[in-house]
């Protein structure tokens, strides 16, 4: 009985000696990126750099494109989930509402979500309507020129900061600042230039001016508190950019204004 019991006791030594298997790198993001089982991101439509509708009602753009290449790489199901502006889909990720996003990684933002390296480098600047006798980014901060922002967006934080004599009009969406452009409600309408260009489609006779305010660095973010899975997403990221497969959905969404 005594020999059972010292033989017993040195079989569960030798179990607990046993190191446990460690979880791999793709595993363990799967479980921190997408605690639900499946990557939901974060997409406002209207802007290639997020998502924009194709005639048959699928969508594609960066942020819809990269983000379903993730899904793919941790291996669960990806779940667009739209949002009429950026500044929701912000708040999203955020409250982790969401599981990433693909969008303008500010100093700002980067204190309360945390970021891949940049994807895509995107000028910022004016789109103006037909008619329009402003000419260029470096002749809109005077008196008396309109200059419409999305509420919440990168253009609001920026231009209502450093413009000083043109007054600044919110608008809900970019497709509402083209609204106030063809109401004659605003003079010219600060973006991201690949919003812009889109926006020539809808408004014809406006013109994307020369010169820009600033530079977007569009990069993959994550809701804070999910940092152990970062090393991964930085990986998946610099290959993004490295393969192509950013440059091929960029030209997928048919995006201008990218440097």
């Amino acid at each position: 009985m005594w020999i059972s019991v010292v033989l017993l006791a040195g079989i569960l030594a030798g179990c607990a000696a046993v190191p446990a298997v460690p979880m791999s790198a793709a595993a363990e993001a799967r479980e921190i990126m997408a605690p639900s089982g499946r990557l939901r991101v974060g997409l406002y439509l209207g802007g290639p750099t997020s998502a924009i509708r194709n005639a048959d009602g699928t969508l594609k753009g960066v942020g819809h494109d990269i983000g379903r290449e993730l899904a793919q790489r941790l291996g669960v199901p990806f779940e667009p989930v739209l949002f009429e502006r950026n500044a929701e889909v912000i708040e999203a990720v955020k409250a982790g509402r969401v599981d990433a996003v693909f969008t303008n990684a500010t100093a700002e933002r980067m204190k309360v979500i945390d970021f891949s390296p940049t994807c895509l480098r995107i000028e910022l600047g004016y789109l103006a309507p037909p008619g329009s006798q402003v000419r260029s980014a470096a002749e809109v901060d005077r008196a008396g020129v309109r200059v419409a922002v999305i509420q919440g967006g990168t253009s609001d934080t920026v231009l209502t900061r450093e413009l000083k004599q043109a007054q600044i009009v919110h608008a809900r969406s970019v497709a509402d600042g083209v609204v106030l452009l063809r109401a004659g409600k605003a003079d010219v309408l600060a973006s991201q230039k690949a919003n812009l260009f889109e926006m020539t489609d809808q408004l014809p006779g406006s013109r994307v001016l020369e010169g820009n305010w600033g530079f977007e660095q569009q990069a993959i973010g994550i809701p804070q508190g999910r940092s152990r899975a970062l090393p991964f997403l930085r990986e998946f990221a610099e290959e993004a950019v490295a393969s192509g497969r950013v440059r091929q959905a960029a030209e997928r969404a048919g995006l201008r204004g990218a440097i």
